[in-house]
């Protein structure tokens, strides 16, 4: 996923990025097996605010938090930054519906996600 004709990363990866950040964090949490796991969530809604350019070969940060939490529902918010800097280059959001994998029907956030998830909240 190089720079696009405009040099530099094209606006659709920053949704990966969100995506990958979000996964891997609650992966490395033990809180969701993306391959065999009864529970994955799904998106459902998604949005992002760019405010500056980002380019192959930067290195990416990305920060995390949670939003909200609902029975079946999770709002992740997240900013993407340039390696050290002190401004994100883009901010969003997106909506996870957690679902029974077999039946795609929504569930409860298990207890273990839910704990995990606890730990990002924002309380306004």
């Amino acid at each position: 996923m190089d720079n696009d004709v405009y040099g530099h990363v094209n606006n659709v990866v920053y949704y990966s990025w969100f995506d990958t950040a979000v996964n891997a964090h609650l992966i490395e949490q033990g809180a969701l097996d993306i391959h065999a796991g009864d529970t994955i969530g799904l998106v459902i809604e998604t949005q992002c605010n760019y405010f500056a350019p980002l380019a192959f070969p930067q290195t990416v940060e990305a920060g995390i938090r949670v939003a909200r939490i609902g029975s079946s529902s999770v709002r992740y918010e997240v900013g993407l930054f340039a390696a050290g800097e002190a401004l994100s280059a883009a901010a969003g959001h997106f909506v996870h519906v957690y679902v029974d994998r077999a039946t795609r029907r929504p569930v409860s956030v298990p207890a273990s996600l839910r704990t995990v998830l606890e730990a990002l909240l924002v309380h306004p």
